[in-house]
């Protein structure tokens, strides 16, 4: 697993309120209804995030990373893998998360994404435009997979996903991607800079962003010595999405 109960994600560095937040149930398209949490910013904003958990699912790392993303202007919906499979709701360290990836369906997992863009772009009184994913490691994979799902998405950003697991969709993939990598990650920088090549030759547009001295899962604001990788993903994340201010 990328984040043990300790992690924390890190601050942006534009910050503004989010006090509407909370639990929330999305319905999939084949009437499963899945764990979410979504935060919204106190301002207008017509861009929404899709926030893409690691193996464990929808643990507390990502519900506060939701609301991180409401500070720096996003409307954010965090969502859960395992509806289908896990008869509770605890994704804590306890969690036989293993279990449960190994039954996930690439079929069914995407219809639990597109369930979350459609919840964006129905917010009442403020309109979502630009509908962007970011995921780690597992999520990161499954950000970039969702370059081909035929959501119309303003960008997809991927922490440090696996290329291997998502190279059968890039004659497929349209939306823009933005692929942050660890240098002592398990999977080879080159791997990623050579699926980001294949990706460019379709015509996608994308960016790579490779931390040399940062290992797996460096995004976490207890990892002082990872701080300036952290607040520099921060800003290219809000470069890529075009947030005012970054």
């Amino acid at each position: 697993m990328c984040y043990g109960d300790d992690a924390r994600p890190p601050l942006p560095p534009v910050r503004g309120g989010a006090d509407d937040r909370g639990e929330m149930t999305l319905t999939s398209s084949d009437g499963t209804e899945l764990m979410a949490y979504y935060a919204h910013p106190d301002g207008p904003s017509d861009k929404g995030m899709i926030v893409l958990p690691d193996v464990r699912g929808l643990h507390h790392f990502y519900k506060e990373l939701a609301v991180r993303f409401a500070e720096a202007g996003f409307h954010a919906v965090a969502v859960d893998y395992f509806a289908r499979t896990a008869d509770t709701p605890d994704r804590g360290e306890a969690f036989p998360f293993m279990d449960h990836v190994a039954q996930m369906k690439p079929e069914t997992t995407d219809a639990d994404i597109a369930a979350a863009a459609g919840w964006l772009r129905s917010l009442p009184g403020s309109p979502v435009q630009s509908v962007f994913t970011v995921g780690f490691c597992m999520g990161g994979s499954l950000s970039w997979r969702q370059s081909a799902s035929g959501l119309d998405l303003a960008g997809c950003v991927g922490f440090y996903g696996g290329p291997s697991r998502v190279e059968d969709r890039i004659p497929d993939m349209r939306s823009p991607l933005l692929m942050l990598a660890a240098g002592k990650d398990f999977t080879p920088v080159e791997a990623v800079e050579d699926f980001a090549a294949k990706v460019r030759e379709r015509g996608v547009e994308v960016r790579v962003q490779v931390y040399p001295d940062a290992p797996h899962s460096f995004f976490d604001r207890s990892f002082d010595e990872h701080a300036e990788a952290c607040a520099d993903s921060w800003r290219q994340i809000l470069d890529f999405t075009g947030v005012a201010g970054a």
